[in-house]
């Protein structure tokens, strides 16, 4: 704005508040607005703090883009193309600050109500992380909405502190033994000849180490975004690519043998499509929609029993079922104790080796020890077993 401006208080009559106004240098046209008083020295006080804020560029005038509006747009230009990980994150926050703040305008994205939306999901019990992950994309949302020329105005993000120390997870590996209950359990969640498709998917969870959205994505063939299955080389590797994968790079990575294994026993003509077809009980195409079939795999964990985090939520004991990331998180513990983390960052993949040692290598100490004393027995002996051999050599002397 120019320093020209001027801005001056205006009387429309006995019973309203006085005005402001200044003539806009570019458009020629008068602009208005209350000063909220009848008071000729507060109003006059109000016209300057404007006229300071119209002369240093500061006053920001307020987005009346409606919120739905604001949102299809974002949806449609903004998040079109990215990996559909990143889609449902984005909108799940979209989706919480509607509840949470219930916004009109996108105006109302505002420092006031992103500190609401942070008071009111503590408020809802959740964990820190997951604060910050709606914060995170909030904050993304308005950063482009401001470079569109949508938002004037960037609202202040206070983000939560990470505690330091190791990482902790929601949940745990499911064990062996509790993925045999979930097998068993398959029938009485999703009944008739529907069993069978799942049964199958949870296999291949199991042995696979897919992420729910890549194994639904996951194809004999190839496809735009598919996670493709290849057996052309000496080796059966998956084909990814960087539209379809977490790290945003094209892959290839090997597949694991006992993974390799079920994959080859699918008949030659059956291998078309998608890899895992799931059905619903009806017998016809199951939707897949991550959140549709992260729910059944969550339902199959609760009918098995298979409680995977418990902790108190005020007066209440809440109880988190095994879900298809356990199963994710199981293949990454019983791989941890085979191969070099290197390795490992491969078969998880992730993009920094960071993520695999601190969610995998060295979490399981136990399962690592068991190992290093089978592998001194096969090769020592081991030592209580070999102290009662003398002891018993002793005897019979």
């Amino acid at each position: 704005m120019s320093e020209e401006i001027k801005v001056h208080v205006i009387d429309y009559g006995a019973g309203r508040n006085l005005m402001m106004r200044y003539l806009d240098p570019n458009s020629s046209r008068h602009v208005a607005k209350t000063t909220g008083t009848r008071n000729r020295t507060k109003a006059e006080r109000a016209a300057a703090k404007w006229e300071a804020e119209l002369r240093e560029g500061r006053y920001q005038k307020p987005s009346r883009m409606e919120w739905s509006a604001f949102r299809e747009y974002y949806v449609d230009n903004a998040l079109a193309g990215l990996a559909e990980n990143s889609i449902v994150a984005d909108e799940s926050t979209l989706n919480a600050f509607k509840k949470h703040c219930s916004p009109n305008k996108l105006g109302d994205l505002t420092t006031e109500r992103v500190t609401e939306f942070t008071g009111r999901l503590r408020k809802a019990s959740l964990r820190e992380a997951t604060v910050a992950r709606h914060l995170r994309h909030l904050k993304a949302t308005a950063r482009w909405a401001h470079r569109k020329g949508l938002l004037p105005a960037l609202p202040v993000f206070d983000m939560p502190k990470r505690a330091k120390g190791a990482k902790v997870m929601r949940g745990r590996p499911v064990t062996g033994e509790e993925f045999e209950r979930m097998i068993a359990n398959v029938a009485k969640v999703v009944e008739n000849a529907a069993a069978e498709s799942w049964k199958f998917f949870l296999h291949g969870l199991w042995t696979s180490g897919l992420r729910l959205t890549e194994s639904l994505t996951l194809r004999w063939d190839e496809a735009p975004g598919a996670l493709v299955v290849d057996f052309t080389g000496r080796r059966p590797m998956f084909r990814i690519p960087a539209e379809a994968e977490k790290g945003n790079q094209d892959r290839l990575l090997p597949v694991t043998p006992d993974f390799a294994a079920m994959l080859q026993a699918v008949p030659e003509r059956e291998r078309r499509g998608r890899v895992f077809k799931l059905l619903a009980a009806d017998g016809s195409p199951f939707p897949t929609k991550r959140w549709n079939v992260g729910r059944v795999v969550s339902a199959i964990g609760k009918s098995a029993g298979v409680v995977v985090d418990e902790r108190r939520k005020g007066d209440e004991t809440v109880r988190k079922f095994a879900s298809a990331h356990d199963l994710r998180r199981a293949f990454g513990f019983r791989w941890a104790i085979r191969v070099m983390p290197a390795v490992l960052q491969q078969l998880m993949r992730h993009a920094d080796v960071q993520t695999t040692m601190k969610y995998y290598v060295g979490q399981d100490a136990e399962a690592m020890a068991d190992a290093v004393w089978a592998a001194a027995g096969n090769t020592l002996g081991n030592t209580e077993s070999a102290t009662d051999s003398t002891r018993e050599k002793s005897t019979a002397k």
